[in-house]
């Protein structure tokens, strides 16, 4: 997380429910600053209600965008060409995209070409395309039930809220582990971590119903664990290795 990012917070009001304002703002501080905020959409239909009460108090900015002809989707239009503005204004050096719209797609990919950290935002619905376009993708209905313990939910009080850790996952932390261990076959967690979300946009421990992924690497039996002093200063540094 670069906490010195400016981000630009642009949300496809048409297509996100306000009910995750605060969830989601409060994620999104964690990798930046959120220097501009707007918010689309077409405000004289009563469907958009709900976000007028929200937008003073969250200091978000509302963008007015009519639909002048049925069938198309004015106010992605209107969210792409302000982000391509914003973009070569050079006032922010990251976006987050808050929408479940697979029509976003190719606006993620254009502001990493030009440098931009993309966050993608949205339901669990959204499309694959919009997701792994992104650098990191995170899951609203994941920020609606984020009191976490310290390790873990258990699972099975709470199969509406959490994914399964499915043999698909963890072939995919099994395999990442090999991409970077070393020739004792132990690789820091830190290291893992950041070539997951590399792989899988998506890819987050809340989704499986843990805080972090140390916790997540500790519940699977394939993974042995080893906590080391930091070299470098205080504290230890996690390290993992896949069992034989």
């Amino acid at each position: 997380m670069d906490k010195d990012l400016n981000l630009a917070v642009l949300i496809d009001g048409d297509n996100i429910p306000s009910k995750y304002v605060k969830e989601m703002l409060e994620e999104i501080a964690k990798y930046g600053n959120p220097s501009i905020k707007r918010i689309y959409g077409d405000w004289t239909k009563p469907s958009l209600a709900k976000w007028k009460d929200v937008l003073l108090k969250n200091a978000i900015t509302p963008i007015q965008q009519y639909g002048y002809t049925t069938g198309k989707n004015a106010t992605d239009s209107a969210m792409i060409i302000d982000a391509m503005d914003i973009l070569y204004s050079g006032k922010v050096n990251g976006f987050a995209l808050v929408s479940s719209d697979s029509d976003f797609t190719r606006l993620a990919v254009r502001l990493r070409e030009a440098g931009m950290k993309v966050f993608g935002i949205g339901e669990k619905k959204t499309p694959d395309p919009f997701i792994v376009s992104c650098d990191k993708f995170i899951y609203l209905e994941i920020l609606r039930n984020n009191h976490l313990d310290e390790t873990s939910l258990p699972q099975k009080n709470n199969k509406d809220k959490v994914d399964s850790i499915t043999n698909k996952v963890i072939s995919l932390i099994l395999s990442t582990i090999s991409d970077v261990e070393d020739e004792d076959g132990w690789a820091f967690l830190g290291e893992v971590g950041k070539l997951l979300q590399k792989k899988q946009p998506n890819f987050d421990p809340r989704n499986y119903g843990f805080r972090k992924l140390t916790p997540l690497v500790k519940s699977l039996n394939q993974i042995q664990i080893e906590s080391r002093k930091n070299p470098k200063g205080s504290g230890n540094l996690i390290y993992v290795r896949i069992n034989s």
